[in-house]
C-alpha cells in the first residue's frame, strides 16, 4: 500500500530542499524543508511555524448521546466541558492502561470532534453499544495546521480580520479566512503560543496560501517533524509509541503505563459516572503509581568530561533522539528507569530527556545518571530530575 499526500502536499513537496520525508498515519509529511531543522525550531520560538497535521485521526460524534459516549470512553469529564471548550484526554483500556491521547472539542451540545493518533473508529463502535450516537470518520475530508510561535496570533488575526485576544488557551471559535470558513483552536503540540487551524479539505490550498502570504511579514516559516520534535520534548509532550506504548500494542504488561504513571493524573476525573478502566485508576491512585514520567536534565560538566577522557569535544545530537536508554540511581549499575526520548535545547541550552522512573527517584532535583555512549562504549553522564514541562512560556496561556 502506498503512502498517502495530504492536501496541503502540492504546496509542501516543492518546498523540501533535501526530500526528507517520514511516515504518520499512513501519511507521508516533511522531516524538514531546510537541509537542517534549526531555522524551522527557531521559527517556532522567535516567530511563526506552520505545521501540515492533517494525518491525525479525526471522528465526529453526534447525537443525543454522543456526551454519554465520550464520558464512557475518556477520562476527563466530558459532562463539564462546555460549547467551544478543547479537552485534552487520555482513554484507557478496562485495566486503566492507556490506548491513546488525544483532544476533545465540544462543538455543540450534541456534536464533538475527537482527535487521536491512532485509529480508534472500532474502539468508539463498540463503547456505544445502546446509544443513540452517530460516528464518522473525516479524517480524509478535513485537512488540519497547526500555527505556533510568538507571532501566530497577529498572523490570524490579520489573516482573519478580527480579535484573538478573547480566546483563551484550549478553546476554539469558527472563523473566515480570505473567505474561507476555518475553525481556530487555541492548541499545539509545541508548548508555545499557538493555534490549530481545521478545514474542509478542499479549500486546503487558498488556506495555505493566504497564511503563508499574511504571515510572510511576520517570519512565518513551513517546518516539519524534526522542529516539532525538539519543541514538544521541551514541552514535556508526550508521543505515543515512543514515551509510551499504547496498551493495545504492547506485547507484555510491563510494556503498558497508566494516565498517573505519564503524569496525566491531572486529566483522570475523580468524581464523574462509570468510564473504562476507572476502578483500576482509583485504585492505583490510593496506593500510589509505581512509575512516574519526569524530565531529565544532564549535566554539562559530566558530558564534557566524558568525552575529554578520550580525547574528543563533546558531542551533541543533531536531532531529537527516539530510543530507550537506562537511568541509574546515582553512583550505581542499578537501574531506575529509562529514557525515551531526548536531544539539545538550543533555546535553554541543556540537554534534557523524558524518562520513566521508579516512584521514589522521580522527585525533582533527585541526582541520577543516563547512559550516554561515548566512542563505542557505555558510560554515565550524571544528571538530575525536572519537573516538567522544561519550558513553560507565559506566552502561551496569557
Amino acid at each position: 500500500m502506498s503512502l498517502r499526500t495530504t492536501p496541503f502536499h502540492p504546496r509542501t513537496a516543492p518546498l523540501s530542499e533535501g526530500h526528507a520525508w517520514r511516515r504518520w498515519a499512513g501519511y507521508v509529511v516533511a522531516s524538514a524543508y531546510d537541509l537542517s531543522h534549526e531555522r524551522e525550531y527557531h521559527a517556532i520560538r522567535n516567530a511563526a511555524a506552520l505545521f501540515d497535521v492533517s494525518p491525525l485521526y479525526k471522528y465526529m460524534v453526534t447525537g443525543v448521546d454522543a456526551g454519554r459516549l465520550l464520558d464512557r470512553v475518556v477520562t476527563r469529564d466530558i459532562a463539564k466541558a462546555k460549547i467551544g471548550q478543547v479537552l485534552y484526554t487520555p482513554w484507557c483500556d478496562a485495566e486503566g492502561k492507556q490506548i491513546d491521547d488525544g483532544t476533545i472539542s465540544v462543538l455543540d451540545e450534541r456534536t464533538y470532534r475527537m482527535t487521536s493518533a491512532d485509529p480508534n473508529l472500532r474502539w468508539l463502535h463498540l463503547n456505544a453499544a445502546a446509544l443513540d450516537v452517530a460516528i464518522e470518520d473525516v479524517s480524509e475530508r478535513t485537512a488540519a495546521l497547526s500555527l505556533q510561535g510568538p507571532n501566530a496570533r497577529a498572523i490570524l488575526e490579520t489573516a482573519a480580520e478580527r480579535d484573538l485576544r478573547g480566546l483563551k488557551y484550549f478553546r476554539l471559535t469558527a472563523a473566515a479566512i480570505r473567505g474561507i470558513p476555518v475553525t481556530l483552536s487555541r492548541t499545539g503540540y509545541t508548548g508555545d503560543l499557538g493555534y490549530e487551524i481545521w478545514v474542509d479539505a478542499g479549500s486546503a490550498l487558498p488556506l495555505w496560501d493566504a497564511l503563508i502570504a499574511t504571515g510572510a511579514a511576520y517570519g512565518i516559516t513551513p517546518a516539519g517533524i524534526l522542529a516539532l520534535d525538539v519543541a514538544r520534548i521541551e514541552a514535556g509532550l508526550l508521543l505515543i509509541e515512543v514515551d509510551y506504548v499504547s496498551s493495545r500494542h504492547a506485547l507484555i504488561e510491563s510494556q503498558k503505563s497508566s494516565p498517573l504513571e505519564l503524569g496525566l493524573g491531572w486529566t483522570v476525573a475523580a468524581d464523574k459516572a462509570r468510564y473504562n478502566g476507572q476502578a483500576a485508576l482509583h485504585a492505583e491512585r490510593a496506593r500510589g503509581p509505581a512509575w512516574q514520567f519526569v524530565g531529565l536534565s544532564v549535566n554539562w560538566d559530566s558530558l564534557e568530561q566524558l568525552y575529554a577522557d578520550v580525547g574528543l569535544p563533546p558531542r551533541l545530537p543533531t536531532t531529537a533522539w527516539r530510543t530507550s536508554v537506562p537511568v541509574y540511581a546515582e553512583g550505581t549499575r542499578r537501574q531506575i528507569g529509562y529514557a525515551t526520548s531526548g536531544g539539545w535545547s538550543p533555546l535553554l541550552k541543556q540537554y534534557m530527556a523524558l524518562a520513566h522512573l521508579e516512584s521514589p527517584f522521580a522527585s525533582p532535583g533527585t541526582r541520577v545518571a543516563m547512559e550516554i555512549t561515548v566512542e563505542h562504549h557505555r558510560r554515565q553522564a550524571a544528571a538530575h530530575v525536572s519537573a516538567l514541562p522544561f519550558f513553560n512560556p507565559e506566552r502561551k496561556r496569557a
